[in-house]
């Protein structure tokens, strides 16, 4: 019995003995065949100096364990303190292949994973972090500055991060988040920091201001022949059956452009509404699309020039064009009236400043909202509120008014009323039946004329 009890205690003890160096064993076997990608010691082995086994010679239970420690593993995915806590002028190309690895594994972590899992969420948290590396090694933001002054072009640094915009040099999304970009703040213009260089086209905004004008023919086409069969803008070859590059034609300029140059934007065209009416927008290139968003509130359209046709068809423009013309009866009295000053009256149109000025120019953003009715309602209401506080709010604008010298009879007459006329001699109000009953003869410029030729001769024009 002694010595089958004896027996029993040996084999107890090597199998105590096994269990503890297999387990001493497998963590230095596993740290070996995950060894962080951002080690630089990874082909050079442990401390002892020893060799990792290659991929193809690695034991078939690491290779199992290791699936099944995938969150293990994504724990260092180039995610170390010491890595990262390098300064960035210390970072070297081998930093940056590094990083691309980790991220590429990232992913295929992230699709091995289940889905909505706790592993895979934090997984993707680090792939984002290490996308934020990545870009900060490439294109460091302290690096940029804040403002860059190119082609006329005045780029302002974004500090947006989650709107998310087209480059207009390269076509491909800006990803705020992860990439600089900067904005034009005359015209604009949006592209990545690594871009501005590359960039060949001026500032649109300083064509509006030394060129305040629109293009009046309706898509002016040349023909792909004129233009070399090359886009109108960066003369890159383009073609109708889109080899090399699909040529798109811009309904403003009737040019042709490539796809880099032309995003299939619609606009309003002028040329359309002046002479056909037509409100329907149509394509055009990237640089037509902002010429026209920076001119629609200039008003350098003078319908009674270019289609004073247009206001026998189209009612609005009769109705708008009245009250224009009443607004600037007006004015006369709030200039000279210190409650109209203080209230700053005039300055209800300080969106459309024109109106104030004179009655014929018209911006392609007044004729939307005649188009619309927009403007009609607004104006009415602009013009009721001048009216009320001349004739009823207001007693100085009150004293201002007229008396028809014609008949002597009615209430008090003011220019802006619908049925009263006004000498363009003298600026006298009558009643409009009275005005045209006497032959558009006025009491008042006859009485100037009459006192002009009884005083006597100056000694002086002698």
């Amino acid at each position: 019995m002694g010595y089958v009890r004896l027996a029993r205690n040996v084999s107890s003890n090597k199998a105590d003995v096994a269990r503890e160096m297999e387990y001493h064993e497998r963590p230095a076997s596993f740290r070996q065949a995950r060894l962080n990608p951002f080690d630089r010691g990874e082909e050079e082995g442990g401390p002892l100096g020893d060799k990792t086994p290659p991929r193809h010679e690695m034991r078939p239970d690491l290779f199992s364990e290791r699936r099944s420690q995938t969150s293990d593993r994504a724990m260092d995915l180039g995610l170390a303190e010491d890595h990262f806590s390098r300064p960035v002028g210390s970072f070297v190309a081998s930093d940056i292949e590094q990083l691309k690895m980790a991220i590429e594994e990232c992913k295929r972590l992230i699709l091995e994973l289940p889905e909505h899992s706790e592993r895979q969420k934090d997984t993707v948290v680090k792939l984002i972090h290490l996308r934020l590396k990545l870009q900060e090694l490439k294109d460091p933001e302290e690096d940029e500055p804040n403002l860059r002054v190119l082609l006329e072009h005045r780029f302002s640094k974004e500090k947006s991060k989650s709107v998310k915009q087209n480059c207009d040099k390269c076509s491909t999304i800006i990803w705020g988040l992860i990439q600089t970009w900067y904005t034009c703040t005359g015209c604009y213009y949006r592209c990545h920091s690594k871009c501005l260089n590359l960039i060949n086209k001026p500032c649109v905004r300083s064509k509006v201001s030394h060129q305040s004008e629109y293009e009046l023919s309706i898509c002016p086409e040349i023909g792909l022949d004129r233009q070399d069969y090359r886009c109108a803008e960066c003369r890159t070859p383009v073609s109708l059956r889109g080899v090399p590059s699909e040529a798109r034609q811009c309904d403003y300029t009737g040019q042709y452009y490539c796809s880099t140059c032309h995003w299939n934007d619609t606009a309003v065209i002028p040329a359309r509404v002046i002479h056909n009416w037509d409100f329907e927008p149509r394509k055009v290139c990237r640089s037509s699309m902002r010429y026209l968003a920076l001119m629609i509130p200039r008003p350098v359209l003078k319908l009674r020039e270019v289609n004073p046709l247009l206001f026998n068809f189209v009612e609005e423009l009769v109705e708008i064009r009245k009250l224009r013309q009443d607004i600037l009866l007006m004015k006369p009295y709030f200039i000279t009236c210190k409650e109209a000053m203080e209230a700053r009256l005039l300055l209800q149109l300080h969106d459309r400043q024109h109106f104030v000025e004179n009655d014929d120019m018209y911006s392609l953003q007044d004729l939307i909202d005649i188009s619309s009715g927009r403007l009609s309602c607004s104006l009415t209401e602009i013009h009721t509120m001048f009216a009320k506080h001349i004739k009823l709010d207001c007693d100085r604008c009150q004293a201002k008014g007229f008396v028809c010298e014609l008949c002597k009879e009615g209430d008090i007459l003011f220019p802006f009323d619908s049925h009263t006329s006004v000498c363009h001699e003298c600026s006298a109000v009558f009643h409009r039946d009275c005005y045209y009953d006497n032959s558009t003869t006025c009491p008042k410029c006859t009485r100037m004329t009459e006192r002009k030729n009884d005083d006597p001769p100056d000694p002086k024009d002698a």
